[in-house]
């Protein structure tokens, strides 16, 4: 019997209970601080200062589409994959979730080629000779999934899938138990043209020149990225780093660029305890069957120094933990003054992540005092977890394109490039650090402020994609190294 299935389509819609909320403040993700002020001509001004360093688009921001399907219906899809010792076969189970009771559920494995490799039996099947998804060399299965009734099919659906191990060990992140080494960027969903609107040709822009310069990873800074392109990593081998929208947990913008690092009492006043849990069963509903999906992030930058910080976090690191079948690693981001001695949460989670910008917000322009500190700090991280890898998930300088001097001066792409230079040499240094993200891949738009002169200027991109002087030096250096075994230990 032939079956003509929607395919690559989402199944689970987020709860659109508040999205036509219009307000930022301290029950939201992303937090925000919301006030009214009355005018001369007695007029109400609504007005939101957001707690974080990017424009938060307004509008609708991806396909809004009507969808019919019948009553009885496929609501939801879980894959899971369980590979042998030897990464040779797989045993795969399915699990549906249906509207109404059915008669059968016919389910059916696919290879790449759209051949059958296996039927699903009391929702397992086994895989021999598994061809593995691995870092820019991808393999996608699909799962077929038919609701019969009385011989006739009531709904049908195609997921794809990918079969590959996670593991942490020994300060390591394993991928099908080899050591991976994270080469890539933290972006925006931002361009010129569309804003955050979704543009599929420039998605697929983005991914080929991420590739062109030797990378193979991005972090979805700082909210989850559209269907569209974490289907679009799958098919393209790139690792993802999948974050939730809790940015701006902090008392107040200013307070996040306070490097003294004092206690603000962020966590007396925040109460997005609530948002903070939806948004977490969210993501992990919808993207729990990608394979280019391999890390969940529960926050970016928050006041983790703070008192109230390891009581706030626990119980949500546990839950990304509970919620997600394949138990991949759970990081949160860390904001430059929580550093080895001060910061409450490492303890958490299992990977180090680190947005530190020594000879840039610290020591700035001093590239030989930003040396010092940089490698200072990554190896008190490593003492203090040895066991634990360590990723740079942010590192940059602002630079603005065709700015040009002979000497080490900021915002020049001279300056970024010496940056680089000096940053990546002590990267080499540290056993544990599996990996770097620069910050950013591309020139992006910031909401007014007296630090962004047009957006943020970071990228090693302009906004509208030119290259840098400093992408050759990438290049250079991430073609060189490997994906897999690059440090020693």
């Amino acid at each position: 019997m032939e079956i003509n299935c929607l395919k690559k389509k989402a199944l689970y819609k987020c709860c659109t209970e508040k999205c036509c909320l219009f307000t930022l403040d301290y029950t939201t993700l992303p937090v925000g601080n919301y006030s009214e002020e009355i005018q001369k001509d007695g007029t109400l001004k609504k007005v939101v200062k957001e707690n974080f360093d990017f424009f938060n688009y307004a509008g609708i921001h991806r396909p809004v589409k009507l969808m019919v399907r019948p009553k009885i219906h496929i609501s939801d899809i879980l894959i899971e994959t369980e590979l042998s010792d030897d990464l040779t076969a797989a045993e795969i189970k399915v699990s549906v979730e249906t509207s109404a009771p059915v008669d059968q559920i016919k389910i059916s494995l696919y290879d790449q080629e759209h051949q059958i490799v296996a039927e699903v039996q009391n929702g397992i099947a086994k895989i021999e000779k598994v061809r593995l998804w691995e870092v820019l060399d991808p393999y996608l299965y699909s799962a077929q999934v038919s609701l019969l009734k009385d011989g006739q099919v009531l709904d049908c659906y195609e997921e794809s899938f990918g079969i590959r191990s996670i593991t942490i060990s020994d300060g390591q992140f394993l991928l099908n138990q080899k050591p991976v080494y994270f080469k890539g960027f933290g972006k925006h969903e931002d361009t010129f043209i569309n804003g955050r609107g979704l543009n599929e040709a420039a998605n697929l822009m983005d991914m080929n020149l991420l590739k062109e310069i030797g990378a193979n990873s991005f972090r979805t800074s700082h909210y989850p990225y559209s269907e569209e392109m974490m289907r679009l990593a799958d098919r393209m081998g790139i690792l993802v780093i999948d974050e939730v929208p809790a940015v701006g947990l902090f008392h107040n913008f200013t307070a996040s660029l306070d490097l003294s690092g004092k206690d603000n009492g962020t966590w007396s006043v925040m109460k997005t305890k609530e948002a903070h849990q939806k948004v977490i069963k969210e993501l992990v509903k919808r993207d729990k069957n990608h394979p280019s999906v391999v890390m969940w992030v529960v926050a970016n930058e928050p006041a983790s120094h703070e008192e109230g910080a390891h009581q706030y976090f626990e119980p949500l690191i546990a839950l990304f933990k509970e919620l997600d079948p394949q138990k991949r690693p759970v990081m949160l981001v860390n904001i430059l003054m929580a550093t080895p001695d001060k910061d409450k949460v490492m303890d958490l989670v299992d990977v180090i992540s680190l947005n530190r910008y020594y000879a840039w917000y610290v020591d700035h322009g001093d590239l030989v005092k930003g040396e010092a500190g940089l490698r200072q700090e990554l190896n008190e991280w490593q003492e203090k977890f040895p066991d634990k890898p360590i990723l740079m998930t942010e590192y940059g300088a602002d630079t603005l394109p065709g700015l040009h001097s002979i000497w080490d001066i900021p915002y020049t792409e001279e300056f970024q490039c010496d940056f680089y230079q000096m940053t990546h040499s002590v990267f080499d240094e540290i056993p544990n650090l599996v990996g770097e993200q620069v910050w950013n891949f591309a020139d992006f738009e910031t909401n007014l402020m007296i630090l962004r002169v047009q957006g943020n200027h970071k990228g090693l991109f302009s906004r509208n994609r030119q290259p840098k002087q400093v992408v050759k030096e990438f290049k250079k250096r991430w073609t060189a190294i490997p994906n897999y075994y690059y440090k020693k230990k």
